[in-house]
């Protein structure tokens, strides 16, 4: 192995080298802030905890997992002295008409002066209740959490817009949210033990997509810390799991009962005809606790070693698809081919039927009636939600989707004419006006407005099962909210029900709360994930003609250095096993230098070189003060070592003096 030679530059000396060398080999070095560490030596040292769950893994006694979902929300929580039993949130005030409410809506509600006043169904009503006039003052927001996914530059500073147009810093929603659950959670834990409940006997657990960047993960982490469910200090006290995965976890012990197989049976909004789970259902939804045989399911004892499975998480703003293969005895789970999916939840199910009213009433008008009148615009898509999820291929009968009143005299004011007429006058056939104030929606017209989602997902689908990594999948799991749609599950059963077998858990719409719980209990059962990025340092190496470019090219006492290079530690896609740590050493500028400075970056692709190249960003920065260690004697060559540990939600840098064994940690900043 050829070692570096110890000569390196201190930033001064860079930048006097670039005075003395020619205009064309100035350095962008300088203005990265980038002062010259080289390797030490071409070495890639990776190190796997031989145990990672043997570590010094706090105790906690009560694990509360939150589902923060687009349109619904909700938390489950288990005792870790019975870790069988996870107990499902008390019911919810308010609720809707044929919609469980298992979960809450991700609504929101600020007073004028934007202190927070309520969430969920008690945010909508009071909302819905409110004057028009005085509702116009309040700040109310829903289905706010897909600004995390759509933002290309989300930062602290990111706004949200309510439904008055007013803006507000995304982080106060998100933190006063996750504060509400908190509070509901902690209330509920201390009458269950009949005591106070400490913040610091639970774990928290909130679950995020698993194709969300990492700025949007990160995000999340930093409202929950200002939510006050953990400090910067122990960040173990909170994880960010990811929805899929939790699904997995969950679908792990999924007994013959507590599913449906959609290849044995024909589905009726998640239960066959004669379904004798039905009961059994029913009488957990009562008690809601849910027991968790301590064993591997019926279903995943079928499962050989190297098997794989799909999990399918159709939520309400995104689609997840993950890849997992199973690794026996212990059944730890290995995530084969890296999350993917879009924005293609059951909302785009709401924009189409948005674009069908702009088509009757026209653009202007709906533009309108949601700023003027906002309270009923929430209404008639409560309605909306109802007669969607009665949605179904073989229905036959229409579906009446009440108008509200202030919709119909609105419209009379704004057209000066009636929507009868309206809807007469466009050419929508298959949408009728009936005497009672509905709108009579033939089903084809409903199943029309589902089309452009579930198109989406099922090319989704087809693209990845083309890829090797998803040959021979035996199960395909169909979970989250969305799934509950018989259209969806006809859909993705004829597309894929001859290649592998369709699963959906019953009582889908929870899968992933209490998978989530039990990846709290147990966070080391996903042995290997996929890193979603290449992540690396910018270093100095010796320049070499031919393969670095001219303009790289720094000139020093007759030496020639490439600036900007991107040392890669991982690549994106590569495979990475929880725990795992990736090290490698540097020399710094001179070894009387004080401050060591290693700036980290990440990009997207693994075809990058140089720091310079397009989609590369810094994503944090270590500062290794080594002032206090003069006494120590004078190395020809000071190694800092700098460890990245991957195979978590979220990765850590530490850089180490080896002559002191100062070190400095940090959490690589994606938002800043």
């Amino acid at each position: 192995m050829q070692h570096l030679p110890t000569t390196t530059m201190s930033a001064k000396e860079v930048q006097a080298a670039e005075r003395v060398s020619t205009s064309a080999y100035s350095s962008p070095a300088r203005s990265l802030g980038d002062p010259g560490i080289t390797p030490l030596s071409p070495s890639h040292i990776i190190v796997r905890d031989s145990d990672p769950s043997a570590s010094d893994e706090p105790t906690f006694s009560v694990v509360v997992a939150i589902d923060f979902g687009t349109t619904s929300s909700g938390y489950a929580y288990s005792f870790s002295k019975e870790p069988e039993c996870i107990h499902i949130m008390r019911r919810w005030e308010g609720g809707d008409p044929g919609v469980s409410n298992q979960k809450t809506p991700t609504t929101i509600l600020l007073m004028p002066d934007r202190k927070f006043h309520s969430f969920g169904f008690a945010a909508r009503d009071f909302y819905h209740d409110l004057e028009p006039s005085e509702s116009r003052h309040w700040l109310y927001f829903e289905k706010f959490k897909m600004k995390l996914h759509s933002s290309t530059d989300l930062t602290m500073e990111t706004d949200l817009t309510a439904a008055n147009g007013k803006k507000v810093k995304a982080l106060e929603i998100f933190t006063y949210a996750l504060q509400y659950f908190k509070e509901q959670a902690l209330k509920e834990l201390s009458d269950q033990a009949g005591m106070e409940m400490d913040n610091a006997e639970v774990r928290w657990v909130i679950t995020v997509p698993a194709i969300w960047k990492q700025p949007a993960k990160q995000f999340m982490r930093q409202a929950a810390y200002k939510a006050g469910m953990a400090t910067p200090e122990n960040p173990e006290q909170l994880i960010i799991a990811l929805e899929p995965e939790g699904a997995s976890i969950y679908c792990r012990k999924l007994r013959l009962h507590q599913m449906m197989d959609l290849s044995t049976k024909a589905a009726v909004n998640g239960f066959g005809p004669t379904d004798p789970a039905k009961e059994h259902v029913r009488r957990n939804r009562q008690s809601r606790t849910f027991l968790v045989e301590n064993v591997i399911g019926e279903l995943w004892s079928e499962l050989e070693e190297g098997d794989r499975y799909v999990v399918v998480d159709c939520g309400g703003g995104t689609v997840d698809l993950t890849v997992h293969q199973i690794s026996l005895p212990e059944g730890h789970l290995k995530e084969l081919y890296k999350a993917s999916g879009g924005p293609h939840g059951s909302l785009g199910v709401d924009y189409e039927f948005e674009k069908l009213l702009c088509k009757i009433f026209g653009d202007d008008f709906i533009e309108q009636f949601k700023v003027k009148r906002p309270a009923a615009w929430v209404d008639l898509m409560i309605a909306f939600e109802s007669r969607k999820r009665a949605a179904a291929p073989d229905r036959t009968n229409p579906l009446n989707i009440t108008l509200p009143f202030s919709f119909i005299d609105y419209y009379k004011k704004f057209r000066g004419h009636s929507v009868e007429h309206a809807l007469r006058k466009s050419n929508v056939d298959f949408v009728k006006w009936s005497s009672q104030g509905m709108l009579r929606m033939n089903p084809d017209a409903m199943n029309a407005l589902f089309k452009p989602t579930v198109d989406h997902i099922i090319e989704h689908l087809k693209n990845l099962f083309q890829k090797p990594e998803v040959s021979g999948v035996k199960f395909l799991f169909l979970v989250g909210g969305f799934a509950e749609s018989p259209l969806l599950q006809v859909a993705v059963q004829q597309a894929f029900g001859d290649q592998c077998r369709v699963i959906i858990p019953h009582d889908v719409g929870l899968t992933i709360l209490k998978g989530a719980v039990l990846f709290g209990l147990d966070p080391a059962v996903i042995k290997v994930r996929r890193s979603p990025m290449t992540y690396g340092v910018g270093v100095l190496n010796r320049y070499v003609d031919g393969k670095h470019p001219p303009e790289k090219l720094l000139l020093k006492d007759g030496t020639r250095w490439c600036t900007d290079v991107f040392d890669k530690f991982i690549l994106a896609d590569q495979s990475v096993a929880l725990g795992e740590t990736v090290k490698r050493s540097y020399t710094p500028a001179k070894p009387s230098q004080l401050m060591i400075i290693i700036n980290i970056y990440s990009c997207e692709q693994d075809e990058v070189n140089f720091i310079t190249d397009s989609g590369v960003k810094k994503s944090g920065t270590l500062r290794l003060d080594l002032s206090g260690s003069e006494s120590s004697p004078v190395l020809n060559r000071r190694e800092i070592q700098t460890i990245m540990q991957f195979g978590d939600t979220e990765i850590k840098a530490t850089a180490v003096d080896i002559a002191t064994s100062k070190s400095v940690k940090v959490n690589i900043d994606f938002l800043n």
